[in-house]
């Protein structure tokens, strides 16, 4: 830089304000004003400011309520500045349904993890699903059991390495990652069923617009709508952020394609 116009510069810091500015980006009020503490490079944070920010945009932060079970996403109520609702390991889903059926005007929606939803709480997702309740359920699969010590999960890939499987998942042993969102297109509760991720900003865009369709889909009562986030987990996986990425394009993404996998027909 100009060495003068750089003097310029530093003499005019003290006179600048705030119409000099033009604001981009600020902390949704629906966040509590506290520094995330996940891993660096985590999605999770991530997706809390999107979820979040859509909850600021439509207007409903004194009409929601989340539920957070066991794992990463227990300190999602740190966060979220909104009602919240700790449930066991596995049973957010019931937990949310039980919420749901006695403030059916409320917007309910669980967050849970992939060694939650779909280990420990398979038989609760799969019958919240199939009854259809009115809930948006949101999980985190990273492929791993991220806060309990990096264990393999119902979704870690083939050849994966784990605290619990030094060698990689051996699937003639333990068999392969089970698709849970696949699965629960099944069946016939299953209103909205979307895989979406956060490792660039396109995607980020695109699980704001899957947040926003889900919250209107249950203002108008049309049954479960799930949203699973494909992301990282640079503490369990053993790498740095930046790798993790490159891993999610080259591992994850062909295993769990992301997109829409049932959509309303109308």
């Amino acid at each position: 830089m100009n060495e003068k116009l750089y003097l310029e510069d530093e003499e005019n810091l003290g006179t600048q304000t705030e119409e000099n500015y033009e604001q981009v980006y600020c902390r949704p009020n629906t966040l509590t004003d506290v520094p995330f503490h996940y891993c660096p490079g985590c999605g999770h944070s991530v997706v809390h400011k999107v979820l979040m920010e859509v909850v600021e945009e439509i207007g409903i932060q004194e009409e929601i309520i989340g539920v957070a079970p066991v794992g990463c996403s227990v300190f999602a109520y740190h966060y979220m500045n909104i009602d919240m609702q700790e449930a066991a390991h596995g049973r957010a889903s019931a937990v949310a349904t039980g919420i749901k059926r006695v403030l059916p005007e409320k917007y309910v929606f669980s967050y849970q993890g992939d060694g939650d939803l779909a280990a420990i709480g398979t038989a609760e997702t799969i019958h919240t699903v199939n009854r259809g309740e009115n809930i948006l359920m949101v999980f985190i699969n990273n492929g791993i059991y991220g806060m309990t010590g990096g264990q393999m999960a119902p979704t870690t890939l083939p050849g994966m390495v784990t605290s619990t499987s030094p060698y990689g998942r051996d699937v003639s042993m333990v068999g392969n990652p089970i698709k849970i969102a696949d699965l629960l297109c099944l069946l016939p509760g299953a209103y909205y069923v979307t895989r979406q991720a956060v490792h660039n900003p396109n995607a980020v865009r695109k699980l704001k617009k899957a947040f926003m369709k889900a919250f209107e889909y249950q203002k108008q009562k049309k049954g479960t709508c799930f949203i699973e986030v494909v992301s990282n987990c640079p503490s369990g996986w053993k790498m740095t952020p930046v790798e993790t990425i490159k891993y999610l394009e080259e591992k994850m993404f062909p295993a769990y394609p992301l997109g829409d996998l049932k959509v309303p027909k109308n």
